[in-house]
């Protein structure tokens, strides 16, 4: 049977994201208090600012776009510090956000353009020659192409010129139905190979953020902590629990455009940064890079990393150099993302660990029979709460193959608790690949590269690399008849393959040649056989380095 969260229930409004926020009867901390710092300009968000702001381009979508109920704004930038401007202004409208991935091509943006039907793109100048050809061939005039940022570009309107302030007319905002209006359409790869629209409602989004928020709210205060974001925005990681958490409890957040080592140890120092949002690769680097010791990172108290498991090891090697308990928390694009955080007092204790079920949700582990197994025994993670989606996007059997008919999402992982409920992931069942936090669908690579003129069959597969901490794709490829395999032939494929994709598809596991792909009779993929042959390899690379130290 499903077991509940060992967390006692908390209460859910039945309200929107932008009430939740901006509605509240007693705000926690001053309406002056900053809420977003812009690591360039020095550009400080309060509270109060913010709120104004996202009131005016809420005004001006309606006022200007005609802006109706359900219409779908993207946004496709880095870190900004107008980024919640931007979502909430649409919400405040009922609209929905859909957050692209700054680092897509032409053709991926233009796919989740179509996809999701969006109405306006709002994007940065340095992102326009990506951005405006794919708003052209997905439909959306020049005239709703909108700037965020601090670099304009001629031609293209500021999202801060949408409407005149003194023109405001007052509209009133439309009445949403939390549990099945949306307010994001996050975009995750799926293992068919096209992206899946995941359809997040407010309810969604709000219990999710209460959830995490009534974990979290012991080790973080107003008054005392500050955030750096460098984690992006438009993943679920960095919108639910750095973007939202941060304005729903005042942590006053450094926001930065992108990961820059040096520069986020130097925000570290200046900012007296108390709690880091991190992903595996930047943990691996605050172990082991020798510009660390250049920098005084006294002030951090806890370090949070999620997107992908961590070792044991390299817990310890943190702890060791920095003093700073590091805790994992887990979830999903399709959860909102959180559905279980690890308490700092089990950061040491259950090292590897990913934490417990977060309030108001239950968890059930399954075999590959869909059969139940006891708590405790291994078995696929499926969670069922009000922060799991509705569904994918125009998608009704995907939907159906992760929702079962109890309402339980079923993850794609292998999980299995301990003795005190902790849960450890253990393996994967699901496809998909985890680079440094991001999702790559091996079919999606694999259909781009068997459009490649010397590929008669190939497979993509993940392959772990101590060096960054972090899976790579890599490349099994049946060569046409005649074609000479070479290391120049491998690097050939490998950068014919990355024009066509976003940077972290990218085959950084290298090309492996091979007589021919496993497949079953039907003709699938039997990717265990393949994965089975990556752990061998790694057993014996690990072999020749055990027998190098003793020489």
């Amino acid at each position: 049977m499903p077991y509940k969260s060992t967390y006692a229930d908390i209460t859910i409004p039945d309200v929107d994201l932008y009430s939740l926020i901006f509605e509240r009867e007693k705000l926690p901390f001053p309406e002056d208090h900053p809420i977003f710092i812009d690591e360039l300009t020095r550009k400080t968000y309060t509270y109060a600012a913010i709120k104004s702001a996202v009131l005016q381009f809420g005004q001006g979508l309606k006022y200007e776009f005609r802006w109706r109920k359900s219409d779908v704004l993207c946004i496709f930038s880095t870190n900004n510090i107008d980024y919640g401007t931007i979502c909430w202004g649409t919400h405040w409208v009922g609209g929905v956000v859909t957050p692209a991935n700054p680092g897509y091509t032409v053709d991926e943006l233009t796919f989740q353009l179509k996809s999701s039907k969006s109405r306006c793109l709002v994007t940065t100048a340095e992102l326009l020659p990506v951005a405006a050809p794919a708003a052209a061939a997905a439909g959306i005039p020049k005239s709703a192409i909108i700037l965020i940022g601090p670099t304009r570009a001629q031609g293209y309107r500021h999202y801060t010129s949408i409407l005149d302030p003194s023109a405001v007319t007052h509209f009133r905002r439309p009445k949403l139905t939390p549990s099945k209006d949306l307010a994001f359409i996050a975009y995750s790869s799926g293992t068919t190979g096209v992206p899946k629209g995941v359809m997040l409602t407010h309810t969604n989004l709000v219990t999710n953020l209460l959830q995490y928020g009534s974990v979290e709210e012991g080790y973080t205060t107003w008054k005392e902590d500050r955030v750096v974001a460098f984690l992006p925005f438009f993943h679920a990681y960095g919108l639910t629990c750095i973007m939202h958490h941060a304005i729903f409890r005042g942590l006053t957040t450094v926001v930065m455009p992108r990961f820059d080592l040096p520069k986020l140890l130097g925000n570290v120092q200046e900012w007296k940064i108390t709690y880091l949002y991190a992903v595996p690769p930047v943990v691996l680097l605050l172990a082991k890079h020798p510009l660390i010791d250049k920098y005084d990172l006294k002030s951090l108290k806890y370090i949070n990393s999620g997107a992908a498991p961590l070792t044991s090891d390299l817990i310890h090697a943190v702890h060791t150099r920095l003093g700073v308990p590091i805790k994992q928390g887990y979830g999903l694009s399709e959860t909102s993302p959180v559905t279980h955080i690890l308490p700092v007092e089990n950061a040491l204790t259950h090292p590897g660990g990913v934490g417990r079920l977060l309030p108001n949700m239950e968890v059930k582990y399954v075999d590959e029979q869909g059969n139940e197994v006891p708590r405790g025994e291994r078995g696929e993670v499926c969670v069922r709460g009000g922060n799991v989606m509705i569904g994918y996007l125009n998608n009704v059997e995907a939907t159906k193959g992760c929702i079962d008919k109890d309402g339980f999402f079923h993850t794609g992982d292998i999980g299995q608790e301990d003795a005190d409920g902790i849960l450890f992931i253990v393996d994967r069942v699901k496809e998909l690949i985890k680079y440094k936090g991001f999702q790559v669908a091996p079919a999606e690579l694999e259909g781009l590269l068997l459009g490649h003129p010397e590929v008669d069959d190939v497979a993509v597969a993940g392959v772990y690399d101590e060096g960054i901490a972090s899976e790579v794709p890599r490349a099994y490829v049946v060569l046409r008849a005649g074609t000479e395999r070479s290391d120049a032939k491998a690097v050939e494929i490998q950068e014919w393959l990355a024009k066509k994709v976003a940077n972290y598809k990218r085959l950084r596991g290298g090309v492996k040649w091979v007589d021919a792909i496993p497949k079953s009779a039907s003709g699938k993929i039997l990717r265990r056989v393949i994965r089975e042959e990556i752990r061998k390899e790694g057993e014996e690379r690990k072999e020749k380095e055990l027998n190098r130290a003793k020489l």
